[in-house]
């Protein structure tokens, strides 16, 4: 069956980025908006090892943007319920639910450096800075940072999707070139106080567009998400925009360095 599944993705990357595929093992931190639409285009395109990380559960203010998020699972931990509409969509995948947090006091549970890729969609900014700075350090670089093409893991980063709505201005930049996006300001602005900085250059999703104001009010649910300092509005097509170019990020490096091994045995 999974050579039917994946016939419509081998039909463009070859036998040998579908076995490439099947072999790498990533990891998403954060399944919300960002990070469910991620888990599902790269299982749907033949990643056979995900493992998922969110400490979160359902909630009814999850429904309108967050992949498996319906009324049916709410009050269910996040990874439980997309591990599950994973596995049907592909039985044999290996999904690893870990409803657990990531932070400063639990990244040695993690084993980063056993992942071939790692994907950021952390709310928090001070646990996604945490995660992008031991993140980066498990990257074999040169003297001179460059963005990683080789090696593993390869670090791949969502800035924020909230309170945006034009699609089309959806970008990809290197972390230091992101421009209007008030997160990765605020990163790089702890990052300088801190003296704490990535050890290497890592692609980011963005949006150039200028953030939106809220005019509605946000009610309480018991979130998680309800710790962070403001709550802001998120529509699905921005959000899902966002997880799906991350998951498009990985597959093309998976293509590139096929494309590579191929071109060096001279085929």
């Amino acid at each position: 069956m999974t050579e039917e599944l994946f016939n419509r993705t081998e039909l463009l990357l070859g036998k040998e980025g579908m076995d490439r595929l099947a072999s790498q093992r990533v990891i998403i931190f954060g399944v919300g908006g960002v990070g469910s639409w991620c888990a599902e285009c790269l299982v749907r395109e033949g990643i056979m090892h995900l493992t998922l990380v969110d400490s979160d559960v359902v909630c009814p203010t999850n429904v309108n943007r967050q992949l498996m998020a319906t009324t049916k699972t709410i009050g269910e931990p996040k990874v439980e319920a997309m591990r599950r509409r994973l596995l049907e969509i592909n039985p044999e995948a290996e999904i690893v639910a870990l409803q657990k947090k990531f932070s400063h006091d639990t990244v040695d549970n993690f084993c980063l450096e056993t992942f071939d890729y790692i994907i950021d969609a952390i709310d928090s900014l001070r646990d996604k800075i945490e995660l992008i700075v031991r993140a980066t350090e498990k990257i074999p670089q040169p003297q001179t940072p460059q963005l990683p093409l080789g090696g593993a893991p390869i670090l791949f980063s969502s800035m924020g999707a909230a309170l945006r709505i034009d699609a089309t201005k959806v970008r990809v930049s290197e972390f230091w070139k992101v421009k209007g996006d008030p997160l990765a300001a605020a990163m790089r602005s702890t990052m300088r106080r801190n003296k704490c900085f990535p050890a290497c250059k890592f692609l980011c999703v963005h949006s150039e567009e200028q953030p939106l104001k809220n005019i509605g009010s946000a009610l309480k649910d018991g979130s998680e998400t309800f710790t962070k300092v403001q709550t802001n509005g998120s529509l699905c097509h921005i959000t899902a925009i966002f997880g799906m170019t991350l998951a498009g990020l990985v597959v093309n490096d998976i293509r590139q360095k096929t494309r590579e091994d191929l071109s060096g045995k001279g085929e």
